[in-house]
């Protein structure tokens, strides 16, 4: 009978030891902008967040004012859109973080510029 018991806490403890673990490696979704989304001014939400490799950001906005463009440091800091970069527009886009510096502007004329964009770091 004590030998039935050892295997049940054996088990008990591999089980919680696997939860643990599959939970660390669970990936989160940030809401870009929280409750105001993708909008103008958007550019400090990042401050103070901790994003990991394989987070996801959702992206909420009108997609007939608004986009979001996935681009390089380079056209982040000239809020230019380079020709080809990825185009997201449902107005509820999900992107995954690689690791490094991920930068997201929005493409339609002056909106770059008003703050519409993010730069987020993931571990």
């Amino acid at each position: 009978m004590a030998q039935g018991r050892g295997s049940v806490m054996k088990c008990m403890a591999v089980t919680l030891c696997l939860m643990v673990c599959l939970k660390t490696s669970f990936a989160t979704t940030f809401t870009v902008g929280d409750a105001s989304g993708w909008s103008f001014g958007v550019s400090t939400w990042p401050n103070g967040k901790s994003f990991k490799a394989g987070d996801v950001l959702e992206f909420k906005y009108n997609k007939a004012f608004h986009n979001v463009i996935v681009v390089d440091k380079g056209a982040y800091d000239s809020c230019i859109v380079p020709a080809g970069a990825p185009k997201f527009q449902t107005g509820d886009d999900r992107v995954t973080l690689k690791k490094g510096v991920n930068y997201f502007i929005c493409g339609f004329p002056g909106h770059c510029a008003g703050g519409m964009k993010i730069a987020a770091t993931a571990a």
